[in-house]
């Protein structure tokens, strides 16, 4: 696709949070710095078990004293409940917000011209979120911009966009998501990984210096540490065969045993699928591993757009 594209972004849902203790609520749950998230900033984060093992990962920002949590509309609904088992008597609501706003996904190198157009604001670094009437922006990495309008005016704004971009599929988006190396943990993956393994702490999605949330200790364990072996990396898989979230990795070090996991999956514009893996760091510097079984097909590990640094670093 030459042209900037854009789509709507129906695989995700939203959970507002609003109430004068949201703030204090969410960064005491999440592993992002909740605190520190002004109303013109996003981060992703992730949502542990006690034993630092991802329940979901997300894109959380403010509008006013409100916070938008954006994750799979699978796992929208479980998560909403979990976290509310935790509200106890705190001044918070969690409500699910997906009917009420339209979530738009804008990219190619016209996308700023394009949403500044649409909605009359752009952000202008990554992560920054400007407020529109009835709509919020924000800038994601990649030549990438989310536009979350109330519905009723979502209409407009696609047609502005038509007019000057080419529709896609949310498969594009996916596609996006995985060569800008951000992760998305959906039913399948749920407890399999902790935040660094899909390189959340690479990302913004990992604060080092807040208090206590559920999975911290194993979090910072493995930070100061340095026991992790695994990381996530950037591959394609040739073929028409389309790999699915969860399902097994081999190399030739480990034998009949997993060597990893994929994280997430999509048609690649050059052929084959592009993949989100989770490998053996071993595994991963020898070039030798496989989808599916030993002798499945091979990984061809690219460069993600931001450094697999070592947690000693």
């Amino acid at each position: 696709m030459t042209k900037s594209a854009f789509c709507e972004l129906a695989q995700f849902g939203l959970i507002r949070f609003s109430g004068a203790e949201a703030q204090t609520f969410l960064h005491n749950q999440l592993s992002c710095d909740v605190a520190a998230l002004t109303s013109d900033r996003s981060t992703y984060g992730s949502y542990c078990t006690p034993k630092g093992r991802v329940l979901a990962t997300f894109l959380l920002w403010r509008a006013g004293e409100d916070f938008f949590m954006q994750l799979p509309s699978s796992l929208r609904e479980p998560i909403q409940i979990q976290l509310s088992k935790y509200i106890l008597r705190s001044k918070v609501k969690a409500a699910d917000a997906s009917a009420e706003w339209t979530l738009i996904g804008v990219a190619g190198k016209d996308a700023a011209a394009l949403v500044q157009r649409a909605v009359g604001q752009v952000p202008k670094a990554a992560h920054a979120v400007a407020q529109a009437p009835e709509a919020m922006v924000i800038s994601l990495p990649g030549e990438r911009y989310e536009i979350v309008v109330a519905r009723e005016k979502a209409p407009a704004v696609l047609a502005s966009l038509a007019s000057g971009a080419e529709k896609a599929d949310t498969e594009h988006w996916d596609w996006l998501d995985i060569r800008a190396g951000v992760p998305v943990v959906v039913p399948a993956t749920q407890e399999a990984f902790v935040p660094q393994m899909v390189n959340l702490d690479l990302i913004g999605g990992v604060s080092l210096t807040k208090g206590c949330y559920p999975g911290q200790e194993i979090v910072s364990r493995m930070h100061f540490r340095g026991t992790l072996k695994q990381r996530m990396y950037l591959a394609n898989i040739a073929g028409a065969n389309r790999p699915q979230p969860g399902e097994n990795l081999y190399s030739s070090d480990f034998g009949g045993q997993a060597c990893g996991r994929i994280v997430n999956a999509a048609p690649s514009p050059d052929g084959g699928c592009d993949v989100l893996a989770v490998i053996q760091i071993a595994s991963a510097e020898r070039g030798d591993v496989h989808w599916k079984t030993p002798d499945g097909p091979a990984l061809r590990i690219l460069p993600l757009p931001y450094e697999l640094k070592k947690l000693s670093e």
